[in-house]
């Protein structure tokens, strides 16, 4: 099959709003699945499916939410091949200064440049997939964080979605 009409498949439907089409190792592609994309592998530069495996942002995560399981594409890194997945990015618990955490409220994300790495916030803090200066959206205030803060910061549990994801 050449890579044209690969191409021509993964495209054929619109997409839900946030979606991405692309493909992942048939063995992980269960709906639910969460995963961070890192990049792709060094294998991948010879193939001719690397746009369509490398066609996600590096250090986001994803969920998966459709798998597509008409066909599977051979994979020399994948032992059961690739096969075709919609992908979108998830909401993100992330622990903010309470001030700026109203629902619908947007906010630019901002390591507050703590290194207090074994305190129980650090994860709500620095989560992964977000970075420093993307522009978020509060979907809900989830609550006060579950612990204080070691630098003194009043914390609150908010779900984001990040503006602009692919």
């Amino acid at each position: 099959m050449d890579n044209g009409l690969i191409m021509d498949q993964i495209k054929d439907k619109e997409m839900e709003a946030g979606r991405i089409v692309t493909l992942i190792g048939a063995k992980l592609a269960k709906e639910g699945l969460g995963f961070i994309f890192w990049g792709p592998a060094k294998k991948c530069e010879e193939c001719r499916l690397k746009n369509s495996c490398t066609n996600l942002e590096v250090g986001r995560r994803y969920t998966v939410e459709k798998v597509r399981e008409e066909m599977k594409h051979e994979c020399s890194i994948h032992e059961d091949g690739v096969c075709v997945v919609e992908v979108a990015e998830p909401s993100i618990m992330v622990a903010i200064d309470a001030t700026y955490a109203f629902k619908n409220s947007k906010f630019a994300f901002e390591d507050r440049g703590c290194k207090e790495s074994g305190c129980e916030l650090f994860d709500s803090c620095h989560p992964p997939g977000l970075r420093e200066g993307d522009s978020c959206t509060i979907l809900d205030v989830i609550g006060d964080a579950p612990s204080e803060c070691k630098e003194g910061w009043i914390l609150k549990v908010v779900a984001v979605c990040r503006e602009g994801a692919k």
